[in-house]
């Protein structure tokens, strides 16, 4: 007679490649040497991340303030901005990188992000406002349209440009 409630632990059939310590496959974590667990990848995570707290600060400021000279220079550019975003991602990254003497860690990899965001978001705000107020007195210009577009466009291509180049995916 089968217990069909009974509850079948799952067989430990792997070991970490690091601490070999018995896990089962639902715990195990598939790394570029092999399967570890998660402590171990927990503590090897710890060993990359090096930042220092005045890293988040100067990141941070850094990121916003060159952010928002990128989004000007897309106002005035237009069309041009799917060279210019990347490019002004990948800037940004360097000068973080410079700054913080290329210490890093995931946390400092979001600051810089919501950095480049919120130095974007002026220009868009004014050029939201400017569109509002051009469509209640009947002057709607579709270029602006355009413009804003371009400003979103930036944000999407410059973001993951500088979280690639920060998170050290990509070496010179």
């Amino acid at each position: 007679m089968t217990d069909h409630n009974h509850h079948h632990e799952e067989a430990i059939t792997l070991r970490c490649n690091r601490c070999g310590k018995p896990i089962s496959p639902s715990e195990a974590i598939l790394t570029p040497t092999g399967y570890r667990c998660s402590d171990c990848v927990r503590q090897q995570q710890k060993v990359f991340d090096t930042s220092q707290p005045l890293d988040y600060i100067l990141g941070f400021i850094i990121a916003l303030v060159l952010s928002l000279l990128g989004s000007w220079l897309t106002s005035l550019i237009g069309f041009f901005t799917v060279l210019l975003a990347p490019a002004a991602g990948v800037g940004i990254a360097e000068a973080v990188r410079l700054v913080t003497k290329r210490r890093r860690s995931k946390r400092l990899f979001r600051l810089v992000a919501r950095g480049i965001i919120l130095g974007g978001v002026p220009i868009s705000v004014f050029m939201l406002i400017n569109l509002f107020f051009s469509l209640r007195m009947a002057a709607f210009n579709p270029f602006s349209l355009l413009r804003l577009g371009y400003q979103i466009l930036y944000l999407i291509l410059a973001v993951p440009s500088a979280n690639y180049r920060l998170s050290g995916n990509q070496r010179l």
